[in-house]
């Protein structure tokens, strides 16, 4: 049973935080609206769950930066920061008292109107500015600036929060080597090449929140974790055409490189500026140029000879918002950043052209074939279908994550990227668009499932889905558990069933865990089934493998 379901609203924290509805799910974990007692006030209290699925050394990791998002908070006094009132302790892990803000996310604002008009983007982009600037006067990086973290209350004020991955100056780093924290798409190019993040990285961030609020879609986001990180790296935004006079400021704080970025008092002139509604003439000194095909400058009139209406003849250069004729020239720092960017990856992932197979994988209902939606343990022991592949060798002590292997267990790198703790003598098996893991020809078996554009839109509305379809289809069905819950910081579903299995086989049991990597997917199913008559074993190896699991790239 999920024990994150065991805090319900009305239970009272330290004896004077009473909890009432969950607000949100996010960061890592959920945040709920409570009632001080003792001072009669509303506060919202951010109720750590990623740990209940964890190992004991990275809920350690977990808990330590909890209270490190408290500590960076707690260092800046600014109005437009998120006020950290107390941290307590109970069930074992720390819980986060904070300002009650009433009013919604930047993220569900855009989402809810499709987009925001750019005047009231650029007031909003001020105010946040105005918190980084004392955030990065008090020596904390946010490092997690994205529209989720931008809330906008009722009464016009605008307020940054979630300083749980926020580098503190002076502090030693809780993060560990390799690993990238951060929503993907709103991750500096610096950041995901592995440099050291600075200022101008959370400018950055809020360059890519500001596409976002105008647009009403992220620039960078593409169809996986790993297509999202290239594009970050070394592909331009689409141009923002809604945003008005918004449009060059953005241009300028998504340059690729810190240096070309403007400075923290440059961009709140320019962000007043388009506040105004006049475009800001400075923002045109960090847009940069792209050389025109010479058709075209000869067109223009443009060509060495006659010089055309360029001053000085020759070549001509454009700014970049101005759509070029041609493909943009490849310049010998693109081809290094994209060279980078592929060891880099392939790094992460290990797994060659395996991961592309991965993430494209559509999950398949028992008996539909290719496509549809996933497919649940429904098939006989040692169907012939199943294509036997070589089970992965075990990894090195540095390998991508860091964990104890209990005894008679082994942690693989498989070839389409995630890393996860096995037992020894389990076998790798293609079943499908699934990958399955196991010892007796599927008797037992674990299987991982990703669906990188899913068509519901949360994880608990497809498991309901697929209950729904499952419960006629299976003999002596019965629902154990179909709850909503929170794995690797994010929104989740847990679903436990039991059946009869046709022919000799008989009763058999099955637990599946789903969760949304980052919004809008991609969707991990991680499902194990085996016998009734040994599930408590079978049980405590999935619990096993859950804490284990690593995705190919970790998007929370």
């Amino acid at each position: 049973m999920d024990r994150s379901q065991s805090t319900e609203a009305g239970l009272v924290l330290a004896g004077r935080y009473r909890l009432g509805e969950v607000l949100g799910r996010g960061g890592m974990g959920k945040v709920w609206r409570a009632h001080d007692e003792v001072l009669h006030r509303t506060v919202a209290v951010k109720e750590l769950t990623a740990g209940l699925y964890v190992a004991e050394a990275d809920r350690v990791v977990l808990h330590a930066r909890t209270q490190k998002e408290a500590r960076a908070a707690a260092r800046i006094t600014h109005p437009g920061v998120v006020t950290v009132h107390d941290v307590i302790e109970y069930d074992n892990r720390p819980w986060i008292v904070m300002q009650y803000v009433d009013g919604p996310s930047l993220a569900d604002q855009a989402k809810e109107s499709g987009e925001i008009e750019p005047r009231e983007a650029a007031r909003i982009g001020l105010h946040v500015l105005g918190a980084l600037r004392a955030a990065h006067g008090a020596g904390v990086l946010h490092r997690d600036v994205k529209p989720g973290n931008v809330l906008l209350a009722r009464d016009g004020r605008v307020l940054l929060t979630d300083f749980g991955i926020a580098a503190i100056e002076g502090d030693s780093t809780i993060t560990r080597t390799g690993e990238l924290v951060g929503s993907i798409d709103y991750l500096a190019p610096e950041r995901v090449r592995g440099g050291d993040p600075g200022p101008a990285s959370d400018l950055w961030s809020l360059g890519a929140t500001l596409y976002t609020a105008v647009e009403g879609r992220s620039p960078f986001r593409r169809t996986s974790p790993i297509s999202t990180m290239q594009a970050v790296v070394t592909e331009e935004p689409p141009r923002p055409d809604r945003a008005g006079a918004l449009a060059p400021v953005i241009t300028a704080l998504l340059r690729k490189e810190p240096e070309d970025r403007p400075s923290a008092a440059e961009t709140e002139r320019m962000l007043l500026e388009a506040m105004e509604g006049r475009e800001p003439r400075s923002a045109q000194a960090y847009v940069p140029t792209q050389r025109l095909p010479e058709e075209v400058l000869h067109a223009m009139g443009a060509d060495g000879a006659s010089g055309g209406g360029i001053p000085g003849g020759g070549t001509a250069q454009l700014p970049y918002p101005v759509p070029p004729s041609g493909p943009a020239p490849v310049t010998r720092r693109s081809r290094w950043r994209t060279t980078l960017l592929v060891i880099a990856l392939a790094a992460l992932v290990g797994g060659g052209a395996g991961i592309a197979a991965m993430l494209y994988a559509n999950r398949t209902e028992p008996g539909t074939g290719s496509g549809g939606t996933a497919s649940h343990g429904t098939r006989s022991p040692g169907r012939a279908t199943a294509t036997p592949t070589p089970t992965p060798k075990p990894t090195s002590a540095a390998d991508l994550v860091q964990a104890d292997v209990p005894d008679g267990w082994r942690r693989v790198q498989d070839p389409a990227g995630f890393s996860i703790l096995m037992p020894i003598g389990w076998e790798r098996r293609v079943e499908g668009t699934n990958i399955d893991y196991t010892p007796d020809d599927g008797v037992h078996y674990f299987r991982v499932s990703v669906d990188p554009a899913p068509d519901f839109e949360d994880s608990y509305t497809h498991m309901q889905n697929l209950e729904t379809s499952l419960r006629e289809r299976l003999p002596d069905y019965r629902s154990l558990e179909l709850n909503t819950n929170v794995y690797r910081d994010c929104p989740g579903s847990i679903w436990e069933f039991t059946w009869t299995e046709k022919g000799a086989a008989g009763p058999r049991h099955a637990i599946d865990q789903m969760y949304y990597a980052q919004e809008g997917g991609p969707e991990y199913a991680l499902y194990m089934t085996g016998p009734e008559d040994d599930w408590d074993i079978t049980r405590d190896q999935f619990a096993t493998m859950l804490r284990s699991w690593r995705a190919p790239v970790d998007s929370n």
